[in-house]
């Protein structure tokens, strides 16, 4: 079965009455998680851009902690998971300046694991590659906004 384009989707959705289009959206969250939480940021979550950055930190933080610390492969792998967690939930916000916050607080973060980074070239080049998603969320901002944000990542570099 071939997908049809969004422009096709886009159409025929318009067409529908809206009962059926709720009941489309409800079919589609029961699929896939993924789904059902860009949903519930798009409802719930997408009119205060704080809040939302606060909740994603607070999983950061939560992820973090379940380092295990004793092998630098366990390091390396949960860091992963934490990285594609928070690009998860920076996908659904679509945002620059989530991304940055976000991508800024995790970096913040990394750093604190202390000695890891430096000893380790795969810990280094993940914590180098969020640096590089930073820098170019905040080339993508208005020069007003960037001030800031660039002050903080030069803290980080």
């Amino acid at each position: 079965m071939k997908a049809a384009t969004i422009q096709e989707i886009k159409q025929e959705l318009q067409q529908l009455p809206q009962n059926k289009v709720t009941e489309l959206c409800l079919r589609l969250a029961r699929f896939k998680k993924e789904n059902k939480e860009l949903l519930t940021y798009l409802l719930f979550e997408a009119d205060d851009t704080a809040l939302y950055i606060k909740h994603v930190n607070e999983e950061v933080d939560e992820l973090f902690e379940t380092i295990n610390k004793s092998n630098v492969y366990f390091v390396k792998k949960t860091l992963r998971k934490i990285v594609r967690t928070a690009a998860k939930y920076i996908r659904y916000s679509g945002s620059e300046t989530v991304e940055t916050e976000v991508l800024i607080y995790l970096c913040t973060r990394i750093k604190e694991l202390g000695t890891t980074i430096n000893s380790n070239t795969i810990i280094s080049n993940i914590y180098k590659a969020q640096v590089k998603k930073i820098d170019k969320a905040v080339a993508a901002m208005h020069e007003d906004l960037q001030y800031d944000y660039v002050k903080q990542v030069k803290k980080l570099g």
